[in-house]
């Protein structure tokens, strides 16, 4: 977490509380009903699914912020690869408290699990050379956070987490501004002006946008979006290590290889967020 500049105890807790609010609201009234309110139990989170785990420090703390009389023994860390039939935690006292906070343990473990294997298996891909994963915003809205999160468990690297923390100058930016020069120019005014310490990304979409931005230069990152590899390979050259280059845009499984290979620094997958299988888990009592 204590990387993750976005992760505090604050916005965790509050994360937690607005989803157990959505989830009970009122009352779980299935467990309220069914058996006596000062039973005890335990449960056992079990794997069904080979991948990477991510989620587990958020479990233990959805148990203790419902309840914490409840007692989490963890067997598996964060980011440690699993199969079928391995124990993640045991949780143990009240079982209304278990059950109520069930749903949202495996959704949110489920979930950041399914990204986490991706992550791990995209990122195990590009091994070979200097390129590191990275995410982007399309994430699931109040739900980014823990995504994030997961994305830097299976070995990625977090962009910017909103739209506050960088600027990004993309097309629709340059082309409202009247151009590159002039996004650029009134960025770095815009900056100036309210005191604002941001990294500047500025997105080329041919080379002679990477050369416009070379010429004009001042800022910290060049994104090359949906480019081919040749015409890729030569922004590389041109830019020469000046500035640390992302590439974007149209990026498969089958071409993140190639991509990574012309010497570009990072590539943006927005696929590790919003296309992703979830992990099969499930919560058991015993």
């Amino acid at each position: 977490m204590k990387n993750l500049p976005y992760l505090t105890t604050a916005r965790i807790q509050a994360f937690i509380h607005a989803a157990l609010q959505e989830d009970i609201g009122p009352g779980d009234y299935s467990s309220l009903a069914a058996f006596d309110p000062n039973r005890t139990g335990q449960a056992r989170l079990i794997i069904k699914e080979a991948g990477v785990l991510a989620g587990m420090d958020l479990a233990e703390q959805i148990f203790h912020q419902y309840d914490p009389s409840l007692q989490v023994e963890r067997f598996i860390p964060d980011g440690a690869k699993v199969n079928p039939g391995d124990i993640g935690l045991i949780v143990r006292g009240k079982a209304s408290s278990i059950l109520s906070t069930e749903r949202l343990v495996l959704n949110c473990m489920q979930r950041m699990s399914g990204i986490a294997t991706k992550t791990a298996y995209l990122t195990e891909k590009i091994a070979h050379t200097k390129a590191k994963l990275l995410d982007t915003r399309k994430t699931t809205p109040n739900f980014r956070m823990m995504e994030k999160w997961a994305v830097a468990i299976g070995g990625g690297v977090n962009h910017r987490f909103a739209l506050y923390d960088m600027v990004m100058l993309k097309d629709n930016h340059i082309d409202f501004a009247g151009g590159i020069a002039q996004a650029i120019a009134n960025t770095k005014e815009y900056l100036r002006t309210h005191q604002l310490d941001l990294k500047i990304e500025v997105e080329t979409r041919s080379l002679d946008e990477v050369a416009q931005v070379l010429e004009i230069g001042g800022i910290d990152f060049i994104m090359l979006d949906n480019m081919d590899i040749a015409t890729m390979t030569q922004a590389v050259n041109l830019i020469d290590g000046k500035y640390l280059v992302e590439a974007s845009g149209g990026i498969t499984e089958e071409t993140l290889a190639d991509v990574a290979e012309c010497g570009v620094d990072f590539i943006s997958v927005g696929a590790l967020t919003h296309t992703v299988k979830s992990l099969d888990i499930s919560l058991k009592a015993f």
